[in-house]
């Protein structure tokens, strides 16, 4: 952003894809921007006019009705204008991979590119997840592990380190969380194996105030046999204000 006022051409480079809302915006607003090779690059734009912007419904979000769907049998939900910006699909991709039965119809193309998800209960496979698709699904890998413990056979996730500096050192929470409800599940220094069992007895976790914990464990509750009880649920409201009526 500062390179919009900046004189000369200023470069970003990132070594792994990461999310390109930004870059998205500022090419419908008229600015110069050149992508490629793990490199944006942006010039000086003293002016920029920006139409009418559509905000899709955000598919770290979706994620959440995905999973649920794809590990409550008999299930079928249809999730209306998500934004499946490739730069945040790895969900997607990983649960394919997996065996969910989810279809895509697209609904728009221009900016932030969005569809139709229709998703239906779907028996899963283990898989392994790392490298380059962490970044495409890093808000979702605590979701990949609860639905690897509906699949059969072993998952393995590496390679997600940042998931310790989150609101809670996620990986540990997760692995925690889902073990105390009846997971095979153990922590590694860059991830997590789980051994699929084909679902969850259920209990009792802590959200520890963070909202996808909190959301992880009403998802676990649903897809167990005895449900799960969540403190301190009113940590969804952080992203997600409607999660318990909507889930409900």
């Amino acid at each position: 952003l500062a390179g919009l006022r900046a004189e000369g051409p200023t470069t970003v480079i990132e070594p792994e894809p990461t999310r390109d809302h930004t870059e998205v915006m500022l090419e419908a607003a008229g600015a110069r921007i050149e992508r490629g090779d793990g490199r944006v690059t942006v010039w000086r734009s003293p002016n920029l006019n920006l139409p009418l912007v559509e905000v899709p419904a955000d598919i770290s979000s979706a994620a959440f009705f995905l999973v649920a769907a794809t590990i409550v049998p008999g299930s079928e939900v249809v999730l209306d204008r998500i934004g499946i910006n490739p730069t945040r699909t790895g969900i997607l991709t990983i649960l394919k991979r997996m065996g969910a039965d989810i279809s895509v119809t697209p609904q728009s193309t221009e900016g932030e590119p969005t569809g139709r998800l229709t998703v239906r209960s779907a028996e899963l496979k283990g898989t392994d997840v790392g490298g380059a698709e962490i970044p495409l699904a890093i808000d979702e890998l605590p979701l990949i592990a609860l639905a690897a413990c509906s699949a059969a056979g072993r998952t393995v996730i590496t390679d997600a380190e940042e998931r310790k500096r989150k609101e809670s050192d996620r990986i540990a929470v997760v692995v925690d969380s889902l073990r105390s409800l009846g997971a095979e599940i153990e922590a590694t220094g860059d991830g997590m194996v789980i051994e699929g069992t084909g679902g969850l007895r259920g209990g009792t976790i802590a959200s520890h105030g963070d909202h996808r914990i909190a959301m992880l464990g009403a998802v676990a509750g649903i897809a167990s046999e005895e449900g799960v009880s969540v403190f301190d649920m009113d940590a969804a409201s952080v992203s997600y204000p409607t999660f318990k009526s909507d889930m409900s």
